[in-house]
């Protein structure tokens, strides 16, 4: 059995780690307000170099753009939290002889990061970021690199599980995986429904095992 998981806002909660880290940001270089909220709206989705390089030429920064998205990462890392039991049940899964890999949008070194700080990292077989080939969820090639990365392939089938109704479920259908939704963003009229749609990701986790039986 194969499952590919989405990473923020399904495994790990990252608003939380993203407004402690802007803060942290802020108050070490004594940024202003104007910048915070920048800042804020900048990253709410995605985070990568080439935003602080926008920050530094449209805040006239002295800060190398390099430098504060270092710090940034640093930041963000020691803030995300993935709960007890998510890890205990994607052990149980191990356990179950299911195969699971990630599929994340996000610049490689900054989702590496989260998952080694949270523990996910030695849990998953294998890790796919959307900065390892320039490309994004709902590409068809990102599940690929996950399925590979993980010694399998989308031809053995398998599911997705992600907070993305487009990115998560629309891209997981049309690679051909079974999809379970976290509800929470709007859902676009138009898209297939999720073959489950749960609340939390240990309810996706608790219908894998089910599937084992």
């Amino acid at each position: 059995m194969f499952a590919i998981f989405d990473l923020d806002g399904t495994l790990i909660d990252r608003q939380v780690a993203l407004s402690d880290a802007v803060t942290a940001l802020c108050r070490e270089h004594d940024f202003n307000t104007p910048i915070e909220h920048w800042l804020r709206a900048a990253l709410a989705d995605r985070a990568n170099p080439s935003d602080f390089a926008r920050l530094r030429v449209d805040f006239g920064l002295t800060e190398p753009a390099e430098q504060l998205w270092q710090e940034y990462v640093d930041l963000i890392t020691e803030a995300v939290t993935c709960r007890p039991e998510v890890l205990e049940g994607l052990r149980q899964l191990r356990a179950a002889a299911w195969t699971i890999g990630i599929a994340t949008n996000g610049a490689s070194d900054i989702q590496r990061a989260k998952l080694d700080a949270v523990g996910l990292t030695y849990l998953v077989d294998g890790i796919a970021a959307s900065g390892d080939l320039e490309i994004r969820k709902p590409a068809r090639e990102l599940f690929e690199l996950a399925a590979s990365h993980c010694g399998r392939s989308l031809a053995d089938g398998g599911w997705m599980i992600g907070d993305n109704p487009a990115g998560d479920i629309g891209g997981g259908r049309q690679a051909g995986l079974r999809t379970v939704w976290l509800r929470g963003r709007p859902w676009p009229d138009g898209l297939h429904p999720a073959d489950h749609t749960v609340d939390d990701v240990t309810d996706a986790i608790t219908i894998l095992l089910n599937e084992t039986e």
